[in-house]
């Protein structure tokens, strides 16, 4: 009997069409799932939508629809694009599904009746986005500590958890159970930053608004996320309230791993367990929080244009490739990065050079020298010992690798197989071996042993790249092999391979994804200014091309320090026909600067005007004279010159950001 295993990912809240750091969950999830089903664990795989709250409701009446049907299209998008990655989830929860909702009406009234939750009022400072109350000393910079956006006073009657009930019973699983929450370093900031100092009671229902789970006993209230989202984790596998729960929930309940993102760890690890204590029920085996998929350097905006979507790079990539970037990208404990640039130069090193010109050679010569007839002839050379320990040796490395969730790694090692590979090809040189008939039996060996290794390779990388997995088998004639085979080398049948050789990953042309990247950013700008208000830019016919210099960073940015100026002298510079030396008010300062703006500007008309300055240029001197800044131009094509300034009258000194 197989023994069973339930992962689950954080269902995706329905407020928008899941970016491609979203969908990294949805991905290293399903990897993890068919990872052990090749172990030979009976894998119950869960992932779906929170679909309720006050985001939704406002949102649908923005659109002039009802939230049920808001949360329809939305839901079908998130499930569209699981399965356009290719992810193999056994359920699809929705939080509107009617079990769900009876079972939540259920767990509400129980923790009700065991007097875990008390009727009161709440007033405190509301995010709407994150829908999560805040008191005035947790706020950063006055906006809310978790997304920074802007926070609202609010009031109204609700339901609490008294938390504290179980937070001793909580501190001491933590510590007698040290692997509940992985990477540690979450679970010393839960620890730290939360449980240590105190829980406050936790708001488990609205009365302000109107889409959520009714609270069956009180009707003016709704069910809040908490006990709402984080409940579909045993609803799903049909836990029951009242003690009539599923053979499915025995089975696979407490779940083995609840995969989630890094910024709900306190919800899965405090809140979520407390609940599950208070229903009588066991606590999941692990709670891992993974790192964020980042844009380049930052998070993804459409204003910005930065925004990845998992089916456009599907369209453009293919499913495996997109696949194997997010999975052996990020790092296990820190943010990861993606943009369209470091796509290309992975697919076309690792997935292209590495592993598919590796199976493409491999299979010809099986097909040059020998007809497509794969055999042993047991003829050994002195490479083949390293080789068959490297190939038989990697499945234990990968095993150890996702014992710890270190999938990257894992990845890696399956990698370093094919690079031994490679490294055989080059050692052995087939293509000498194959002029001298008395080496044919050894040539025979060598490829018989690059065919087995590829063979086992191709087992380990299925569940990473399921596509992959399964083509390098076809085209080797045979079946994907078991996991319990792979430490064993030798057991590839004498046989055929293919007489056509599929080609797996073809080399990206840099020039075609910089075109696709720049058709996807303008749609996104397009759709941003539309959803804004904004009107739609003209195109212009004598439009500049503009010449993008080398990406800086954040930090590079941060280092200028920009101001407004206001320029109270000006006088133009002997022996120059370019330059005006100006005297530039900034605040309590007054900088000398020099221009070369003296064609569009004279120096009578610079007076008075207020300026953009650029304030920490290092001086320099220019025709004679020290110049201690810069002034900010725009450059039409003919060269005429225009000073940037404030929109709006602005104080000299003002700050530019």
């Amino acid at each position: 009997m197989k023994k069973p295993y339930y992962i689950t990912t954080a269902i995706a809240y329905t407020s928008g069409k899941p970016h491609i750091g979203n969908s990294y969950e949805i991905v290293l999830a399903d990897a993890i799932a068919r990872y052990k089903r090749a172990e030979g664990y009976d894998v119950f795989f869960q992932t779906g939508t929170d679909e309720h709250g006050q985001k939704v409701e406002e949102k649908a009446k923005e659109k002039g629809v009802t939230p049920k049907e808001l949360v329809d299209g939305i839901a079908g998008e998130i499930k569209s694009i699981c399965d356009c990655l290719n992810c193999s989830y056994d359920r699809f929860i929705r939080t509107t599904d009617k079990d769900h909702e009876r079972q939540v009406q259920k767990i509400f009234r129980k923790f009700y009746d065991q007097g875990d939750i008390y009727k009161g009022s709440y007033e405190g400072l509301y995010c709407t986005p994150c829908e999560s109350f805040w008191t005035e000393s947790q706020l950063v910079d006055g906006k809310c500590p978790d997304c920074g956006r802007e926070v609202k006073p609010a009031k109204e009657e609700a339901y609490f958890f008294k938390m504290s009930k179980y937070a001793d019973r909580l501190i001491e699983y933590i510590n007698t159970h040290p692997e509940f929450i992985q990477p540690v370093s979450r679970k010393n900031e839960m620890m730290n930053n939360f449980l240590l100092p105190g829980l406050q009671d936790l708001c488990v229902s609205r009365s302000s608004f109107k889409w959520g789970i009714p609270v069956d006993f009180d009707p003016g209230h709704v069910v809040y996320v908490w006990v709402d989202a984080l409940s579909n984790y045993i609803t799903g596998i049909g836990y029951d309230a009242d003690g009539n729960s599923s053979e499915m929930y025995k089975k696979y309940w407490p779940a083995d791993l609840h995969l989630i993102g890094k910024d709900i760890v306190r919800f899965h690890t405090i809140y979520w367990p407390i609940f599950l204590m208070a229903l009588g029920e066991p606590l999941p085996k692990q709670v891992f929080g993974h790192p964020w998929l980042l844009s380049g350097d930052g998070k993804m905006s459409k204003s910005r244009g930065n925004v990845l979507y998992a089916d456009d790079l599907v369209k453009f990539f293919g499913v495996d490739a997109v696949r194997y970037f997010m999975i052996h990208e990020m790092p296990f404990e820190n943010d990861g990065s993606i943009t369209w640039d470091l796509m290309t130069e992975r697919i076309n090193s690792d997935l292209a050079n590495i592993l598919g010109n590796l199976v493409n050679r491999t299979i010809s010569m099986c097909n040059k020298y020998f007809g497509g007839m794969v055999e042993n002839k047991g003829v050994e050379g002195a490479e083949d010992a390293d080789l068959k320990a490297v190939v038989t040796g990697t499945y234990k490395k990968v095993a150890e690798k996702m014992s710890k969730l270190r999938v990257a790694d894992a990845v890696t090692e399956i990698f370093t197989l094919f690079k031994r590979c490679n490294k055989y090809i080059d050692e052995t040189t087939p293509w000498v071996l194959a002029k001298n008939e008395a080496d044919k039996d050894r040539l025979a060996t060598v490829l018989y042993n690059l065919v087995e290794s590829i063979s086992i390779g191709a087992a380990l990388i299925a569940p990473f790249l399921p596509s992959t997995g399964e083509k390098i088998a076809r085209m080797l004639n045979t079946n994907l092999r078991e996991f319990d085979t792979l430490e064993t080398f030798g057991l590839f049948p004498n046989g055929m391979v293919t007489d056509a050789p599929e080609q797996l990953f073809a080399r990206i042309d840099p020039e075609a994804v910089k075109a696709e990247a720049e058709r996807i950013k303008a749609v996104q700008q397009a759709e941003f200014n539309k959803e804004a208000g904004l009107p739609e830019a003209a195109p212009e016919e004598n439009a500049i091309n503009v010449e993008l210099k080398p990406e800086i960073t954040y930090d590079d940015f941060a280092k200028l320090q920009f101001a407004v100026g206001e320029i109270i002298k000006c006088e133009e510079v002997p022996k120059s026909k370019k330059l005006l030396c100006s005297q530039v008010k900034i605040g309590n300062m007054t900088k000398q600067i020099v221009s070369g703006i003296k064609s569009s500007y004279s120096a009578s008309e610079m007076v008075g005007k207020k300026v953009m300055v650029l304030l920490n240029l290092k001086p320099a001197t220019l025709a004679g004279v020290t110049s201690e800044g810069m002034l900010l131009c725009a450059e039409d094509p003919d060269g005429k010159l225009a000073l940037l300034a404030p929109e709006r009258d602005m104080p000299s000194g003002a700050e530019i950001s």
